[in-house]
């Protein structure tokens, strides 16, 4: 890895700097995954407004489709945001992502239902998906670097509150959808409250956009030397960095997305009443929530691979059986205890990642090695997942857990090669 020519300034007050940084760069990071989380647990809702005619399974599978059809966008835009906050500077990245997701979520908020204007409904659906798809694209990679770039030490431990925003993302949206399927009449969510929590996302944007307007860029960055073509540097010298990091991902996000997965499950194929799956992804983004900045500390002191391992070895083992006894005997305390199990598995293998692949690249192209590295892995091994995994629980219940175990085995080799091969701790 390049090291900059001289040390690093970070200012009188280091502390406080870097604890700016993560407040900036998480609220962006809690909209973006607010509202990926609620999409995936209004799903049913959206579904049935939106491709009525379609029923079920198939309207559901479409409607998860469109969840992953934001995920085909997401590597373009890991090369134009990436290339442009290695380019203009982390902030001016961070001020770009945050202003698109707010649009695409004020989409989402007001788009009018296949009742109201037929065909043209589920087509604003699609543009919200792809503008939140496309600034999420650039949003890891630029955050990750603003997070870590605004500290001298403990940069496992301020990378850590990416994941714990996604968790407090999840907490809220799995509590909203949790409110809806127990207060609200089945009526009148379909009606409107549905938009509520697309309303409530859509308000956080402007406070982020505020504060990250108001920050100033990474010391790292200022300091260090800027490549000439960022984009093309990656793809000439760093692609097999890349690929690795990507296959790094798959454990952190696969887990994510299989907890967002289960609400449906429990509710379609298992016959559990529709809020059994939002209380234990309650507990798991808290989970998420409170462990992540635990396990970003430890990685500070023993290393991010050492924890990442274990925690995919742990999933790799425990993913068969917990489904075995979950589709045996569905009820909703194994419901509860299987999402408690991924939750805790997410924030042990989740917290560390985003650390570890700053450390992976150089820079003068972190953004953009970051960025697509992340995207790649969260495109092929986690976004389509809900989509896939409805088809395929039709044919075999069992299949969540093969998904996830071929997931970890992608991972651990991943990791593998990051030790060995890249040195990473």
């Amino acid at each position: 890895m390049s090291a900059p020519a001289r040390e690093i300034d970070f200012g009188p007050d280091p502390v406080a700097r870097a604890r700016k940084a993560v407040v900036a760069a998480s609220l962006g990071n809690a909209l973006e995954w607010f509202d990926i989380i609620v999409y995936a647990f209004m799903a049913p809702v959206i579904s049935k407004l939106f491709f009525p005619e379609l029923g079920d399974p198939l309207g559901l599978i479409i409607t998860f489709g469109l969840f992953g059809v934001s995920y085909l966008i997401r590597p373009l835009g890991a090369i134009v945001i990436g290339a442009y906050g290695d380019t203009h500077g982390r902030k001016s990245a961070l001020t770009l992502t945050i202003a698109l997701m707010t649009l695409g979520v004020g989409l989402m908020a007001v788009a009018p239902t296949y009742a109201m204007v037929g065909v043209a409904a589920p087509i604003l659906i699609v543009i919200s998906r792809l503008t939140q798809g496309f600034s999420a694209g650039g949003e890891f990679g630029s955050a990750t670097a603003f997070m870590t770039e605004n500290s001298a030490d403990r940069k496992a431990f301020y990378a850590s509150w990416q994941v714990a925003t996604q968790g407090g993302s999840m907490f809220l949206a799995a509590l909203a959808g949790f409110l809806l399927n127990t207060v609200v009449a089945p009526e009148t969510l379909l009606a409107w409250a549905w938009r509520l929590p697309f309303i409530f996302g859509m308000l956080i944007g402007p406070v982020g956009l505020w504060i990250r307007i108001h920050m100033d860029d990474t010391p790292e960055f200022a300091q260090a030397e800027k490549a000439a073509s960022p984009l093309g540097t990656t793809f000439t010298h760093h692609m097999p960095r890349v690929l690795t990091a990507a296959a790094c991902v798959g454990v952190a996000t696969m887990s994510v997305y299989l907890i967002t997965y289960l609400p449906t499950f429990a509710q379609k194929n298992l016959g559990l009443p529709p809020w059994s799956g939002y209380a234990g992804a309650i507990v798991a983004g808290l989970i998420a929530l409170i462990g992540s900045p635990f396990v970003g500390h430890l990685a500070d002191r023993i290393g991010q691979t050492k924890i990442m391992l274990t925690a995919a070895a742990i999933g790799l083992v425990v993913a068969y059986p917990m489904f075995a006894l979950l589709t045996s005997a569905p009820s909703v305390t194994t419901l509860i205890a299987a999402e408690i199990i991924i939750g805790t598995l997410m924030a042990a293998y989740f917290a560390p990642l985003p650390s570890l692949l700053a450390q992976m690249f150089p820079v003068e192209i972190r953004t953009t090695g970051m960025s697509l590295a992340y995207n790649i892995g969260v495109t092929l091994l986690g976004g389509f997942a809900p989509t896939i995994l409805a088809w395929l629980v039709g044919y075999n219940l069992q299949a969540p857990s093969f998904y996830y175990m071929a997931v970890a085995i992608l991972s651990i080799v991943g990791l593998l090669v990051a030790r060995r091969v890249y040195d990473q701790p």
